[in-house]
Formats: structure tokens, sequence, C-alpha cells
């Protein structure tokens, strides 16, 4: 509109310079100031006639201040005069808040929020007629906001370390229900820092390497517990392994001893009074016996060796 108000402005001066010249030459004439004057507007009137969108835009056209029930698509396109189009930004935008926020334990953290968000292309008149092209401000800041502080209200500080993932879905999902009310889609968002203050961090830390020590004294203790166990045991298999070693060898032994008496007295029940005579017989070297004398009388000796050494 003010493209068009501009080249009103020159044709009206054209046409003012053309006018007093003639009245003061008597010559009905456009003199070369006008004829510029007139190329210009016209060339002016032209140009807003045309209308560009760039990729990833949708135009939205407005007739003085009314938005039309139609769009322009990327491209160069032909519109009134007194049109005006609006490019509308539908793809793919990024923005990073960070915030202050305060834990269920009344700790300060300071949060850093990153967000990648879309209008909707099919609702971009309607976000242009209710919101305007500064829907990030208007809309999208306040509600990240609002998110992420009553999601870190509902955790104390430790936890809201353990639990950063947690958090990021927690607000994204609150973010997609509420920014769909406005025809805008939440692609992803994050946490993308927490920080805490130096005198919590340190107390966190300290607490860290305590709780750390602890663990380690227990599994210390844990594994000399174990080592003493497997070295009672080991004594106790080798206890039990000597013992039956014994065993085994008395009942070797008592097998043997057993199995010894039992030969003898096979042999004894074998020795008949004419085996014995047979064997003497066998033995008997043709001589006489030798007989000793004394108190109880005489005994003969047999030499039953028949030479053997």
């Amino acid at each position: 509109m003010v493209t068009l108000f501009f080249a009103g402005v020159i044709l009206v001066l054209a046409a003012v310079i053309s006018t007093v010249y003639s009245i003061k030459t008597g010559k009905k004439k456009l003199i070369l100031p006008s004829i510029l004057a007139i190329f210009i507007g016209a060339g002016i009137v032209a140009t807003s006639c045309v209308a560009s969108v760039p990729t990833g835009h949708t135009g939205i056209v407005t007739t003085f201040g009314q938005v039309e029930d139609y769009t322009f698509e990327a491209g160069i396109h032909f519109k009134l005069p007194w049109q005006e189009v609006v490019n509308m930004d539908n793809r793919n935008q990024k923005a990073t808040v960070d915030l202050s926020c305060f834990s269920s334990d009344i700790q300060e953290v300071s949060v850093t929020y990153t967000i990648n968000y879309q209008i909707q292309k099919s609702n971009a008149q309607t976000i242009y007629k209710s919101i305007g092209t500064s829907y990030f401000t208007t809309v999208i800041a306040p509600r990240i906001q609002e998110a992420v502080k009553s999601v870190i209200a509902k955790y104390n500080a430790e936890n809201l370390i353990a639990n950063r993932e947690k958090l990021s879905a927690e607000v994204k999902d609150i973010l997609i229900e509420k920014l769909a009310l406005y025809n805008i889609e939440v692609l992803d968002a994050s946490i993308e820092n927490l920080d805490f203050s130096d005198v919590f961090t340190a107390a966190v830390e300290a607490k860290q390497v305590a709780e750390q020590t602890k663990l380690k004294t227990q599994i210390e203790q844990e594994q000399a517990i174990i080592i003493a166990e497997a070295e009672a045991e080991k004594v106790k298999i080798e206890a039990e392994a000597a013992a039956e070693v014994k065993k085994i060898e008395a009942d070797a032994k008592l097998y043997a001893t057993e199995k010894e008496a039992e030969a003898n007295a096979k042999l004894s029940a074998s020795l008949t009074d004419t085996l014995i005579s047979y064997f003497y017989t066998q033995r008997w070297d043709g001589k006489l016996p030798t007989y000793m004398g004394g108190e109880g009388g005489t005994s003969p000796i047999l030499d039953l060796t028949n030479g053997a050494q």
C-alpha cells in the first residue's frame, strides 16, 4: 500500500507540473519531468502488481488488511496493486530458550531448552489471523517456559540430574498438546543443559565421591569374604580328599589282609597227611635222620632242602 501511495503521489506531481507548464506557456504538452514522473509512477504500479513467495513459505494475501480466502505457493504471482502478500515460514524452525527454574527442594536450576517446530501449512491463514507473524514470541516461548518450569518443579535437584531424558519427554508431551491448539507442530524438543549453583554442584560431587568410596569398600570386603570362603572350601576339600585317600588305603590293606588270610586258610585246608608225607618223600635225600638228644629224649632231624641253599 505504501508503494501504491508513493506511485500515486508521483503521478499527481507529474499532472501538476504539466498543468502549471501549460498555464504559463499556453502550450498543452507534456514536458520531460512530467514524462519521467509518469514512467516512474507506472513502473512502481507495475511492480506493486507482482509478489514473490520464497521456497518453504506460504503467501498470505491481504486486501486493505483483510485476509483473503486463498494463499500463494512459492514462486512469482500477480496481484492487485492495493493487495499485500505476507510470507509465512512453514519450514522446520529451531529455537533455543534459556530459563531459570526451581526444583521441588528449592534449588535454582538454569535450563537450556531447544525446540524444533513447524507451523501447519494448511492453517497458515488462521495462524496469521489469530497470532500474526510473531507466533514464536507470542505463543511458543511462553508455553516453553510454562511447561519446563512445571516439570522441573516436580523433581528434587538430584533426581533432575538422573532423569534428564524423562524430563525432556514430559516437557515435549506438554508442548505437543498446548501448541497443537495454535496449529503449531512440535517436531523435536530436548533439554540441552541443566546447571546448578556452585555450592550444590560441589555438594553433589562430594556425595558421589563418598558413595563411590563406600561402594569400593563394600566390594573389597565382599571380595575378601569370597576369597576367605574359597580358601576354607579348598582346605575342607583337601581334608576330605586326604581322609578319603586314607580310607581307600585302609580298605585296600584290609582287603589284602583278608585275601591273604583266605589264601592261607585254603592252603591249610589243602595240607593233608598224605600230601605232607609225599612232600617229605620228594624232599628226602636218602640219608637217615640225625637225632638230637637232650633231657627230654631224642628227636630226628630231617634235611628237606634237598641240597638247596
